[in-house]
């Protein structure tokens, strides 16, 4: 028979518990008592996009970076709400599984975006591996950020590519081809630096797929397929 002592730190820790869940919000609308409300978690369900990046490599974003989505990223990166890295990762691993549809298990490497020092200091963990990993993905460390760079809110797109050249390398990995992963994605700036590293490596980048884009990228690109559907 349990201890008294026992049960009162069974019931404590359920307290806890209870407590935390009452003071969750939603992360989409900030309706009480839940983490995600049932509206909100439709929103971030996969809507695919493709764009590019400004140097032209091919981008497959799992939704736009707007509303909803926006809201539970930045909850994911400045809050450390880690518990929505799987529903978030869940819509990331749908685009990720076209982008690799018709190869064979294995032949293509993930690799994710690195992280800056800071930001992992910060947060406690990388949000493209992360995520990479809720997506039932193994993220493969190929790129490592070699010098800081200022950030990149408020720099137009000349300035973002300028701040971020030359801020990454690539181990040599000859022959290997690759799907580049990152969250956000606004230039695509960062994308470019990243892939310009792994080509110097010998290394094949196929496209870069991404969690969600922003909505100047997102609405350019449904314009332009309408366009070419009439």
């Amino acid at each position: 028979m349990p201890s008294s002592a026992s049960v009162f730190a069974v019931r404590a820790i359920g307290a806890d518990v209870l407590a935390l869940l009452l003071a969750a919000t939603c992360a989409g609308c900030d309706a009480p008592e839940t983490l995600l409300c049932a509206s909100c978690r439709l929103r971030i369900r996969a809507h695919p996009v493709a764009t590019s990046t400004t140097a032209g490599l091919l981008v497959r974003a799992a939704m736009p970076f707007e509303s909803v989505p926006a809201r539970c990223v930045r909850r994911l990166k400045d809050e450390g709400e880690t518990r929505l890295a799987h529903p978030l990762g869940t819509a990331l691993g749908e685009v990720l599984r076209s982008a690799l549809e018709g190869r064979p298990a294995g032949e293509v490497a993930i690799v994710p975006v690195p992280t800056s020092r800071a930001g992992f200091r910060r947060r406690g963990y990388r949000i493209p591996e992360l995520l990479i990993r809720r997506a039932g993905y193994a993220p493969r460390r190929l790129l490592r950020v070699r010098r800081t760079t200022a950030d990149q809110r408020g720099l137009d797109v000349g300035s973002r590519a300028r701040n971020v050249r030359g801020s990454m390398r690539a181990r040599s990995s000859g022959g290997l081809a690759v799907v580049l992963v990152d969250d956000v994605m606004t230039t695509g700036a960062t994308l470019d630096e990243a892939a310009r590293a792994l080509r110097v490596a010998g290394v094949d980048v196929l496209c870069a797929v991404v969690l969600a884009a922003t909505p100047r990228l997102s609405e350019r690109n449904a314009y332009a397929s309408e366009t070419r559907s009439k």
